[in-house]
């Protein structure tokens, strides 16, 4: 007879709670990092900023990252624990964006160079604390939902932060409705709430640590030793998916930035919608709200593609279930097809199809893995995915075309990350996962850092000859070779994962098995 008390991670409802509060960092997090991508227009010709400017501003937010930042917020996740880390670093990037609202408003003088260089800062500061938390919030996850709905969880968590980034860059055009500042303020805004749901979280990470302790007799956290750094650096199958994790995102993240744009000046898309009562859906009076439930609503679909006929035991009404969703879900589109119309010749709208798909397709992957499991397979199907998107995006100039490249990155940033991070989990034991998590998204943050300002660079270098004509509006921005350079990424990452699979195979890790199971 099992006599071993409960602790708080026992309770379902509870374990779920606690992932929708530390989700909501995720969710802040990743508004922030990726608003400014529906404003690039705008922040040109009211800000006069460059393409290179604005890849400078997006590129040096990785730069504290890039220097060994996330490592030393990795070690002192792993020696503080989840809540002073997480309340340190996610108020870093609080900071940051406080900081990053107050230049863009003219707080620290009006002038072009100043502007430039405070929101520089602000995004810096941000991106110090942005890696740290979201590693944070990652462990939290590992520490409720080991041994139980793992992989679900992650890619609900993660969908949670694409959640953040469609609409952040679907909806900050409406937020700022001519102008910079108010997009601004509302991001960094969202990133103090979450920080305060995370505070009240802390409530319940303090009670589980009690639990844990009194069963086990030791503290949940152990002193981190270097010789664990040099552990993770010669194992094969980390060090295959770190670096998968560097050039999956770099195809990806940086694209994100610039995918409005490139939507505008490459397939005639608009970063304005037709002032047609049908392009905006208004809730209490405001086009963002009532935009913004739409995507809300597309990630409730999503939960219940996977929540609902996971908890249904018969196979026959496990296809009720799924039947009655999709019908609803068809519905749904249905009654907004004129809206869905308008919007998909808008710039910003269109290219939240990345993040949108990851809203749909996450949540489905990850409870997939979680029963199926095939973890390194995946993310090869990912990676071919992500090659096919780019070659669609960059060679042609053909609409269809455009969307179903922007779809298929969308489902390839759902497949490759829902395979991804409960991966790690099995690589790595649980008390050096902020460690690991942390060196992943150092070496990551190499990749995000050049990629995010060399598309900016390489956009003004391809176009110099043109530069003055097209700030002129007379012509527009030639974005072929910036694009297709991310191709490279993607035949990358499928050798890296296929290399991943191969060790796997040699470690006995079961990335290939469903969760829970171990390798016989």
């Amino acid at each position: 007879m099992n006599t071993e008390k409960k602790t708080l991670r026992d309770s379902i409802a509870l374990r779920w709670f606690v992932l929708v509060l530390v989700s909501s960092l995720m969710f802040g997090t990743y508004w922030f990092q990726d608003f400014f991508s529906g404003l690039k227009g705008l922040m040109e010709s009211e800000m006069g900023f460059t393409s290179e400017e604005f890849g400078r501003i997006i590129g040096l937010t990785t730069i504290a990252n890039m220097f060994g930042m996330i490592i030393v917020g990795g070690i002192i996740l792993d020696k503080w624990g989840i809540r002073l880390a997480g309340l340190v670093f996610g108020g870093l990037a609080a900071v940051g964006g406080a900081i990053t609202a107050l230049a863009s408003a003219g707080f620290f003088g009006e002038d072009h160079r100043t502007m430039l260089t405070m929101m520089i800062v602000g995004r810096i500061l941000f991106g110090s604390g942005l890696e740290i938390t979201c590693v944070v919030v990652t462990k939290t996850t590992v520490k409720w939902f080991k041994g139980y709905e793992l992989a679900l969880a992650m890619a609900i968590n993660i969908g949670f932060g694409r959640l953040g980034s469609a609409l952040g860059i679907a909806v900050s055009p409406d937020i700022a409705n001519g102008v910079v500042s108010p997009a601004v303020t509302f991001a960094a805004t969202l990133m103090g709430l979450a920080l305060i749901l995370f505070l009240i979280y802390t409530f319940f990470d303090r009670k589980i640590d009690a639990q844990r302790k009194e069963q086990s007799g030791v503290t949940p956290e152990e002193e981190f030793r270097f010789s664990d750094l040099v552990k993770l650096a010669t194992n094969p199958s980390f060090i295959y998916i770190a670096l998968l994790c560097v050039s999956f995102y770099a195809a990806v993240f940086p694209f994100i930035q610039y995918a409005p744009d490139m939507l505008v000046n490459k397939f005639n898309f608009s970063y304005i919608l037709p002032d047609d009562p049908s392009s905006n859906i208004v809730l209490f009076g405001s086009k963002a709200i009532g935009n913004s439930s739409v995507f809300v609503v597309l990630f409730i679909f999503g939960l219940a593609f996977s929540l609902v006929p996971s908890n249904i035991r018969t196979r026959m009404n496990k296809n009720i279930s799924m039947l009655i969703i999709f019908v609803l879900f068809l519905l749904f589109i249905y009654l907004l097809k004129d809206t869905f119309r308008l919007w998909f010749t808008n710039g910003p709208k269109t290219a939240s199809l990345i993040p949108l798909g990851t809203i749909l397709f996450t949540p489905i992957f990850g409870n997939f893995v979680d029963k199926k499991g095939y973890g390194a397979s995946l993310m090869i199907l990912g990676s071919l995915l992500l090659i096919f998107a780019h070659v669609a995006l960059s060679l042609f100039s053909i609409k269809i075309l455009a969307y179903m490249g922007l779809f298929s990155l969308g489902i390839a940033f759902s497949l490759v990350p829902a395979a991804m991070w409960p991966s790690v989990a099995k690589i790595v034991p649980e008390n050096r996962l902020g460690t690991a998590y942390a060196s992943m998204f150092t070496v990551q943050n190499w990749g995000l850092g050049l990629f995010f300002w060399g598309i900016g660079a390489l956009l003004d270098l391809v176009n110099r000859k043109n530069l003055l004509a097209i700030r002129a509006g007379e012509m527009t921005y030639d974005y072929t070779i910036p694009i297709f350079i991310l191709v490279i990424c993607g035949i990358v990452s499928i050798f890296l994962a296929y290399k991943l699979k191969q060790a796997d195979k040699r470690q006995g890790y079961g990335l290939e098995l469903p969760s829970g199971q171990k390798p016989g």
